[in-house]
């Protein structure tokens, strides 16, 4: 891959088999490694295999293997119907067409980095259950932390490095105080970035508000707030309004902050992530905040989790597209499917349905017999969408950059970026990838889809395929190539690659089909439950109602673990319901919370809300 060029298919490539299962004989059950029963032991295996029931399972993404993973483990019969030819969804890595010579794989492509957070618990107790040759925790044993974050500014202004270790002296339970915190939010921001006194102070004061604030309040009050208005960043500076408001939304979870539910970014990335993350509670075990795999992921995670999914008997249909879930007299009788290419539509049928395709593709599927049967579908058509996807840059040498995840905060695109070489110990990237040049891969995601660029004034969405890559680059040259330093070089760069769901890119019609749920105020009304009115037919996937309320790979993974419950409840089973882990509720900010409450159902505003 001598020069530079765009690398496109057709359709998604299916993902090779060598790589780390043949270099390692194989990940099926019971090779050296973890894989361990977890919640549900050997005895309750055993009961549950002689129901025989059979569950289809609609999309291979994460929220689908996790549902085949724990119904398998209960002895059903699963099958799973994927539209592409590849498991995983948007968390799979996919090969970049014809750049794999001298016996090299191909390069490796994705539609975004994943990234997996320290609060994460439901997500890595199932990696921990999948097999992976020499380690003792499965899959789990391929994640690796990332140490710090770089926050760039542009135009010379400096850059905020925060370091992302937990505390290794966390408080005792009796020091953490309304005071303490706020103290301990006001150091980390007078220390780390330029904001005035005055904002910071406001801003500590507005977390603990949220922190105190009931459940009650947070539904019923600041899931109909948006985040921008809550921390009242129109009123406030350029850096808080970059650093505090579209950097903590826009770029980790696609939505604005002039939209976002307060709720959701209140109570999973300020809380969950930032604040217990660093002060190390909630987490998974003695996991940092910010941890990332140790290869792609479909070598790292998918392809064991295929290979030990199909050796407990679960079967995949791959290239296979849903049409319609058929309802009649008061149950799912079957699922309409065709082959992805337009083949004849057949009726697939089982004793249990679980839908976990995306939002926007589960949707269509039902029609008007089965809306009718449950309010909350039809509710489900009021939920947004929005595009998160990423450039993958090959570059001729290292660039790591900073040990960690690159928000480039001035970016009119909201670029993030990771450099994933680095934390690739088990690959020598030149030697396992491409043609033997490329020493990087240099992962980026554009989140912001609808606002100018600074080289051609275009959305993003306006630009062709070209047109974003050569924006893209300028727009983190811009926030890492300032104060003096030249950290991307244009002689560097060999390659790039996008996903290719995206389509029509500078046409009148631009489409991307892997879209990411997004969190407006009030989309928790709008989010349904995993357990239907219908008494066979179950929901699972990032949009389906869950505590962490956020699109991501956790949510997809506790979802599935809902809607498992809510089948072996309707199948009156036996077998050992599926462990949920909800986000941390730190005990000493309780009695705040029942006080609040009764303030809320007074009409009175929480104690520490000033205005």
């Amino acid at each position: 891959m001598a020069t530079e060029h765009a690398q496109q298919s057709q359709g998604h490539n299916g993902h090779s088999r060598r790589r780390f299962l043949a270099a390692t004989g194989g990940a099926a059950a019971g090779v050296v490694g973890g894989g361990t029963m977890g919640a549900l032991g050997a005895a309750g295996s055993a009961a549950a295999a002689s129901s025989g029931k059979r569950v289809a399972v609609l999309g291979g993404g994460v929220s689908g293997l996790s549902a085949a993973h724990e119904l398998a483990e209960r002895g059903y019969e699963v099958t799973v119907y994927e539209y592409y030819d590849a498991l995983g969804g948007k968390a799979r890595s996919m090969d970049v067409p014809g750049t794999g010579t001298g016996g090299r794989e191909p390069l490796p492509g994705e539609h975004g980095f994943r990234f997996f957070p320290g609060f994460y618990r439901n997500l890595p107790d199932t990696m921990r259950r999948i097999p992976f040759p020499g380690n003792a925790n499965g899959v789990h044993g391929n994640l690796r932390s990332g140490t710090e974050a770089l926050f760039a500014h542009a135009s010379g202004r400096p850059d905020l490095h925060f370091p992302l270790r937990r505390a290794t002296t966390p408080p005792a339970p009796g020091d953490l105080t309304p005071s303490w915190i706020r103290d301990q939010i006001l150091s980390v921001l007078d220390l780390a970035t330029h904001l005035p006194a005055d904002e910071a102070a406001y801003f500590a004061g507005r977390l603990l508000v949220h922190l105190t604030s009931c459940d009650a309040r947070r539904e019923g009050q600041w899931e109909k707030v948006t985040w921008w208005d809550f921390i009242r960043a129109g009123e406030m500076s350029r850096e808080y309004q970059v650093l505090l408001g579209i950097g903590q939304t826009r770029n980790l979870v696609a939505t604005r902050a002039e939209i976002a539910s307060t709720r959701t970014v209140g109570r999973v990335i300020i809380e969950a992530l930032l604040l217990w993350g660093l002060l190390g509670r909630g987490m998974d075990g003695d996991a940092d905040i910010d941890r990332v795999l140790n290869a792609p992921t479909s070598e790292a995670w998918i392809d064991p989790w295929e290979a030990h999914l199909r050796s407990r008997g679960v079967k995949f249909v791959l290239g296979t597209e849903v049409r319609e879930v058929v309802y009649d007299g008061g149950r799912v009788t079957g699922v309409r499917v065709a082959a992805r290419d337009g083949g004849r539509q057949r009726t697939i049928t089982a004793d249990h349905y679980v839908s976990a395709l995306p939002v926007e593709h589960a949707r269509v599927t039902w029609g008007p017999a089965l809306r009718a049967a449950d309010p909350q579908f039809g509710r489900c058509d009021a939920l947004k969408t929005d595009w998160m996807t990423g450039v993958m840059f090959y570059l001729r040498t290292p660039t790591p950059v900073v040990h960690g995840h690159i928000n480039c905060l001035d970016s009119p695109w909201a670029v993030t970026g990771i450099g994933q070489s680095q934390f690739w110990d088990v690959r020598d990237f030149s030697r396992d990838y491409g043609d033997g040049q490329a020493h990087e891969c240099l992962s980026t995601i554009i989140s912001e889809w609808d606002k100018p660029g600074i080289l051609y004034g275009k959305t993003a969405r306006e630009c062709t395929k070209e047109e974003i890559v050569a924006e893209l680059w300028a727009q983190m040259k811009d926030g890492l190539n300032d104060s003096g330093k030249t950290t991307l070089r244009d002689e560097d760069r060999l390659g790039w690659f996008m996903d290719p769901a995206v389509t029509g890119l500078g046409g009148p019609d631009p489409r991307n089909r892997e879209q990411l749920l997004i969190h407006p105020t009030g989309t928790l009304y709008n989010r349904p439950s995993a357990k239907t009115a219908v008494p066979n037919f179950f929901l699972a996937g990032d949009y389906v109602r869950t505590d962490v309320d956020l699109a991501t790979m956790e949510g997809a993974n506790e979802s599935a673990r809902r809607a498992v419950n809510a089948l072996l409840d309707a199948d009156d089973s036996g077998a050992e319901r599926c462990h949920i882990w909800e986000l941390f509720r730190p005990p000493e900010m309780e009695p705040l919370k029942r006080i609040d409450e009764v303030r809320y159902r007074l009409g009175l505003p929480n104690t520490f809300d000033l205005g």
